[in-house]
């Protein structure tokens, strides 16, 4: 027998499973670099299912041979393993488009598609395993050529069917999001990734055609794994060395604004991609000028308004009593890298401008706000990441 073929895939399956641990780790440790909890969790969930549940189930089915039940079991797991993780990445890939906002379809189909899945894995010949020696009488090392499953017409064409919808759901919503993009280094990782990603599924979808036709398939199987694993570890790289792109992308801030606690307006900067924002200028005009008649009245209170929820956006406040006055960004959504942002932002504005800012405390002192006017270098380099 052949053992290249099975200690290869074992020496990259203990890759692929240390990497998944240890990027499962470091988003879970750096959650707050990965823009929400939410996005941080997709992440995190496709890294441990792909690198861990999925390969460890892979592994299992093709490289060992335990029993004929057993083997088709683990994989049956394996592939339902797969279609979660499609979903799941499904869902990473439309919160780069809109946060939050899961649209009815795909994921009506893709939640049609799992339960048919799981209805049709049910079914005791589904599967088929053929396997070329004759039947061990234990527990064996096998070359993975040596093993193949046969898949019936009814899963088989659910498996093809639901990638299909994947591999469309991924271009599309890379596609959408490169095209309008004035920034293509942002967004042309996403459009790499769907395409790199669509060639193991693609792969995946021959292997089971050529089952269902019962024809050679020429290592497509293995071939599949390797070129997922492969594209498993170029988004890894990616995870840990731009973890900014999970959150720049579906994140936007429309301006920012600075109040001194009398309702007079300090500064104020709007950001070019402000156009892209679905409500009226006059509608934040009415909001910013309710809070300039309300900071007075709520900068020395213990409860403050910190943010202000519309339909379209968020109006984050943050007040600094010390310094009298406040600091509000508009932006599509609160977020812990907003605030955080806001945060390092306003510790500078105040330590540059601390003169300034003691001689207007009190309310009675006229303030001069072109002393304010070279703020926005300051705002630029706090805030780059949505310039």
């Amino acid at each position: 027998m052949n053992y290249i073929a099975p200690i290869s895939l074992i020496i990259g399956y203990f890759f692929i499973l240390s990497l998944s641990l240890i990027i499962t780790v470091h988003i879970i440790k750096n959650r707050k670099n990965y823009g929400t909890p939410f996005m941080a969790f997709l992440i995190a969930a496709i890294a441990f299912s792909l690198g861990f549940i999925h390969a460890t189930l892979y592994i299992l089915s093709v490289v060992f041979f335990i029993s004929e039940q057993i083997n088709i079991l683990f994989w049956k797991f394996s592939i339902l393993a797969w279609f979660v993780s499609l979903i799941i990445s499904s869902l990473l890939f439309s919160s780069f488009r809109e946060y939050k906002k899961i649209k009815s379809f795909p994921f009506l189909y893709y939640t049609l598609f799992l339960g048919l899945l799981i209805g049709a894995l049910l079914i005791p010949d589904s599967i088929e395993l053929i396997l070329s020696i004759s039947l061990p009488s234990s527990i064996i090392f096998i070359d993975p050529s040596l093993i193949n499953y046969n898949f019936n017409f009814i899963s088989g064409v659910i498996i093809i069917f639901f990638q299909i919808l994947v591999i469309s759901h991924f271009l599309y919503i890379a596609i959408i999001i490169n095209i309008p993009s004035n920034k293509k280094e942002e967004t042309l990782p996403i459009l790499l990734n769907a395409i790199v990603f669509s060639i193991p599924i693609i792969l995946n979808i021959l292997y089971i055609l050529f089952r269902l036709t019962l024809f050679r398939e020429f290592f497509i199987r293995e071939l599949f794994i390797i070129i997922l694993w492969i594209a498993y570890l170029g988004v890894s790289i990616m995870i840990i060395k731009k973890p900014e792109l999970f959150f720049v992308l579906p994140n936007r801030i429309y301006s920012i604004n600075i109040y001194h606690k009398s309702g007079i307006m300090i500064y104020s900067y709007d950001f070019d991609n402000q156009i892209e924002s679905k409500t009226e200028s006059t509608i934040w005009g009415n909001i910013l000028i309710g809070l300039n008649h309300i900071l007075s009245a709520f900068l020395d209170k213990k409860d403050k308004i910190n943010v202000i929820q519309t339909k379209e956006a968020d109006v984050v406040v943050r007040y600094e009593e010390d310094s009298g006055y406040a600091l509000i960004v508009i932006t599509n959504r609160k977020n812990s890298i907003v605030e955080d942002l806001m945060n390092n932002f306003s510790n500078e504005f105040k330590l540059k401008y601390k003169d300034e800012l003691n001689e207007i405390l009190d309310i009675n002192k006229i303030i001069n706000v072109s002393e304010f006017s070279d703020l926005k270098d300051l705002i630029e380099k706090n805030f780059r990441l949505y310039l």
